[in-house]
């Protein structure tokens, strides 16, 4: 047995996005009813798709009616979830709210993307506490907790908070799980890093720049990166969902942050092109407005509670994270 899964060898299985076999197997009593929401997402698909292939029985969080007994009807911005939906769910992984990077920060959107964490996540919590600690809850967060740059402090969940926009957000988004870890709920929330895959997330530009050979570094390129790909973002939340004794803060990051020119000299060379041109701060500014800050920022965040817990990485280099996303 490699990791969390037994070696792919022993059954038939599926793949995700990025290649990772996913065994069809399922050791007797591991079978959990599961409630996602941001199932649709980046994250929330490829989780969903793992966990009914290891036979659990997952429902989603759907804003609408819902239409099968496999979703649950919620409205995060008017905060109405009934409590009863969770009457047999053994555990909820959170997952939605709006993209950070998907349009520039207006005043009016910066509001969208507080709004969408602090609403549902407080939604959720409270629904939640609705069941006292019976409850596994895993809501997300972000690495940004730590704030833009921090330069090359080593950051663990231990670390102090950072400051800056997004700082603040995850920090409201982190505090609106309170409900649940009041009434003794087991909550863990994933302060997730920067997610390679081959269909989205933060990797998918510079991926399509790399291949045009003008992947070069953005801004001076010494920043620090806390990258992983989604094949382990995925195993990293089954593994928090699985040992509900983990609670609080985890890292769910790679297993060794790196300088983000590091990164892009490891695409360039895998695809065979040049990284040699940088991206001046001043003009990142021009295109992504605030969101430069958080891009050319440095966090050099470490998977402590990961490790400390005993979870394996599938991709655990640059080189093999590269090559699964390429």
């Amino acid at each position: 047995m490699s990791g969390l899964w037994p070696d792919a060898s022993v059954s038939n299985g599926r793949d995700l996005a990025s290649g990772v076999r996913v065994p069809v197997w399922l050791a007797d009593g591991m079978s959990q009813r599961v409630a996602i929401s941001g199932a649709s997402g980046l994250i929330g698909s490829a989780l969903s798709t793992y966990l009914v292939a290891r036979g659990d029985d997952v429902r989603h969080l759907v804003r609408r009616d819902a239409r099968t007994g496999s979703e649950i009807s919620w409205e995060p911005a008017q905060r109405r979830l009934d409590p009863a939906a969770f009457a047999d769910v053994d555990a909820v992984v959170h997952l939605a709210g709006a993209g950070v990077g998907d349009r520039r920060w207006s005043p009016s959107y910066k509001q969208e993307i507080l709004a969408s964490r602090t609403d549902g996540t407080s939604t959720i919590a409270s629904a939640v506490a609705a069941h006292g600690d019976r409850i596994r809850l895993i809501s997300a967060s972000a690495v940004g907790w730590y704030g833009n740059d921090r330069g090359d402090e080593i950051l663990t969940e231990q670390s102090p908070e950072g400051t800056g926009f997004l700082a603040e957000v995850a920090q409201a988004w982190e505090a609106s799980t309170t409900a649940a870890s009041a009434v003794g709920a087991p909550v863990a929330v994933s302060r997730t890093g920067l997610v390679m895959s081959r269909t989205g997330g933060a990797f998918e530009p510079l991926v399509r720049l790399g291949r045009l050979g003008l992947a070069g570094p953005l801004g001076s390129g010494r920043q620090w990166w806390p990258w992983i790909t989604l094949d382990d973002v995925v195993r990293a939340l089954v593994h928090l969902l699985d040992h509900r004794d983990i609670t609080g803060p985890v890292n769910v990051v790679g297993p060794e942050p790196l300088h983000q020119k590091q990164i892009v000299d490891e695409i360039g060379r895998q695809l065979g092109r040049p990284t040699v041109v940088p991206a001046p701060g001043f003009a990142l500014r021009a295109v992504l407005g605030e969101f430069a800050g958080e891009v050319t920022g440095s966090q050099r965040v470490v998977a402590t509670r990961l490790r400390e817990t005993g979870f394996e990485w599938v991709h655990g280099s640059i080189s093999s994270a590269v090559a699964a996303i390429l």
